[in-house]
């Protein structure tokens, strides 16, 4: 194992993803022994934002939530494809390449959040819940929030002038 950190590849940013999976399972825990479950059990926060404890079966904006179950194990294998591709690209990248590898990272650390939910309940726990412009968004987590910061990231750099 310390082989793997030995050159001073980008996996040594894992740090970053470590704190983003404890962070999110640490919130969640929060919010499941602390609210009750579903809307009529929200706290206002802001008038454009409640703290909402909800399960989402599916992925992204619930996408596919409706569906019997075998949504749960696709979008576990998809994040654990995912995670490996990004270690694989983490290992050839610099440690100096701060931006990529940050950006990997907390991807791979909200990948891993929503990963462990939905092995351990079946589904993923969200809580943040806004209201924008009179439409209502659903409701994410921590490690949502994480992955969309890491994917802009990842997209800004794709616009970025580099160096030759």
């Amino acid at each position: 194992m310390t082989r793997l950190f030995e050159k001073k590849s980008g996996l040594r940013w894992l740090w970053l993803a470590l704190l983003v999976f404890i962070a999110d399972i640490l919130t969640k825990l929060l919010v499941m022994n602390s609210m009750g479950y579903g809307p009529e059990n929200q706290i206002n926060v802001l008038p454009f934002f409640n703290l909402t404890y909800v399960h989402n079966p599916g992925a992204a904006f619930s996408f596919l939530s409706d569906q019997s179950g075998w949504q749960r194990w696709l979008f576990t294998g998809v994040a654990f494809f995912v995670v490996m591709l990004l270690l694989f690209w983490m290992k050839k990248l610099p440690v100096t390449e701060k931006w990529n590898n940050s950006a990997y990272a907390l991807i791979i650390g909200g990948a891993l959040g929503n990963v462990c939910d939905r092995i351990v309940h079946g589904f993923v726990v969200d809580f943040l819940d806004f209201y924008l412009f009179g439409e209502h968004f659903p409701a994410f987590n921590l490690a949502d929030s994480a992955i969309c910061i890491g994917a802009c990231m990842l997209i800004f750099d794709g616009f970025r002038k580099k160096e030759s």
